[in-house]
C-alpha cells in the first residue's frame, strides 16, 4: 500500500517540475501579467468568445505593463501571452486537485504510515499558501511598476521547490521504509558528507534565488559574455548585488561556480556519476543561455536543470542522513 503512496508522490512532483518549467517559460514570454484577476475557481475556464477576450483584453490594456511595454499587442498577441499565464495557473490547480484528492482517500482509508500525517498536511498548507504567494507576486505589477517584484518573484519559486523538496523526500522517506521491510536497503552509511552536503543544498538554493532575481530584472540580457563581462570582469555601476542588474548577473553566474565545484565535490565523495553529470550539464546550460542573451528553449532548459540537480542533491542528502 505505501508504494502506492509513493508513486503518487512522484507524479505530484513532476506536476511541480513541469509547473516550474511552464512558470520560466511564462516568465520569459513577459506573459505573467496578461491575467489581471485572480479567480481561483472560475479563473480555471479561458475565454470561449470574442466578447469574453476582449473583456480580458480590456482589462490588460489597463495595466502597467501595457501602457510601458506592450502598447503594440493586438488581440491576437494578447492571446498568446495570455494562453500561457492561464497554463501555468491551470497545472497549479490541477496540482492541488492531484495532491489533495489522493490525500483525503487514504486519510478516510487509514492508508497513510504512522507519523506522516501531519507532513501531509502541511505540504497542503505549503500548497494553498503558493496560491495566494503567486497572485500578491502578479499585484507587484498591476498598480504602478510594469513587472512583478523580482523579490516576490524569487519567493514564489523559492517556495515552489520547496513543496517539491518535501514531495520528494517524503517519497524517499517512504520508499526507505519499504525497502527496509523487504531487507532491500542498502547502507549509506557517510556521515562525513552530511555537513558537506548540507552546505551543497544551501549554496544551491541560494543561487537559484539569484537566478530568479536574474531573471525577474532581465539582467541575463546584459553582458552577454563569460567569463569576463564585456572584456572586464566586474560590471560597471553601483556594487548592489540584489537590485543593480549587472551586479544581480555577476553574483548569480560566481555563486553558481562555486556551487558547481561544491557539488562535485561532493559528488566525488560519494561516487555519484549522475550528480557530477548533472553539474556540468546545468553549468553549460548556464552559460549557453548567457551567451544567447536568453534564448527562450535553453533558459527553459536551464530553469528544468536547476530542478532536476536539486532532486539529485536531496537524494544523495537523504543517503547521507537517514542512518
Amino acid at each position: 500500500m505505501e508504494r502506492r503512496i509513493v508513486v503518487w508522490l512522484y507524479i505530484c512532483c513532476f506536476m511541480v517540475f513541469a509547473m516550474a518549467v511552464i512558470g520560466a517559460v511564462t516568465r520569459l514570454t513577459e506573459s505573467g501579467l496578461s491575467i489581471t484577476e485572480w479567480k481561483p475557481v472560475s479563473g480555471a475556464i479561458p475565454p470561449l468568445n470574442e466578447a469574453q477576450w476582449q473583456h480580458e483584453y480590456d482589462l490588460y490594456r489597463q495595466s502597467p505593463e501595457f501602457h510601458a511595454k506592450h502598447f503594440w499587442m493586438s488581440l491576437a498577441d494578447f492571446k498568446h501571452i495570455f494562453f500561457w499565464e492561464w497554463l501555468h495557473r491551470l497545472v497549479g490547480r490541477l496540482i492541488g486537485l492531484v495532491y489533495t484528492l489522493p490525500l483525503l482517500w487514504f486519510a478516510i482509508k487509514k492508508q497513510i504510515p504512522p507519523g506522516y500525517g501531519w507532513k501531509f498536511a502541511g505540504v497542503l498548507a505549503l500548497g494553498a499558501s503558493q496560491g495566494l504567494l503567486g497572485w500578491w507576486m502578479v499585484e507587484s505589477g498591476l498598480v504602478t511598476r510594469p513587472s512583478v517584484s523580482h523579490f516576490r518573484l524569487a519567493a514564489h519559486l523559492v517556495l515552489a521547490l520547496t513543496i517539491y523538496s518535501c514531495m520528494w523526500w517524503l517519497a524517499l522517506s517512504i520508499d526507505g521504509r519499504r525497502n527496509a521491510a523487504d531487507g532491500t536497503t542498502k547502507d549509506y552509511q557517510l556521515p562525513s558528507t552530511v555537513y558537506h552536503a548540507m552546505f551543497s543544498l544551501a549554496l544551491l538554493v541560494t543561487t537559484i534565488t539569484w537566478g530568479a532575481f536574474t531573471a525577474g530584472l532581465h539582467a541575463g540580457k546584459i553582458y552577454n559574455t563569460f567569463p569576463l563581462m564585456d572584456a572586464q570582469f566586474t560590471p560597471t555601476g553601483a556594487a548592489h548585488p540584489l537590485t543593480e542588474p549587472g551586479w544581480v548577473q555577476f553574483t548569480h553566474r560566481w555563486l553558481a561556480i562555486t556551487t558547481g565545484l561544491t557539488v562535485l565535490a561532493l559528488a566525488w565523495r560519494v561516487r555519484d556519476a549522475a550528480l557530477a553529470i548533472m553539474v556540468f550539464i546545468q553549468i553549460g546550460l548556464g552559460i549557453s543561455t548567457l551567451l544567447s542573451s536568453v534564448w527562450l528553449p535553453l533558459a527553459a532548459l536551464h530553469q528544468a536543470g536547476a530542478v532536476i540537480l536539486l532532486t539529485l542533491l536531496l537524494r544523495t542528502l537523504y543517503r547521507t542522513t537517514r542512518h
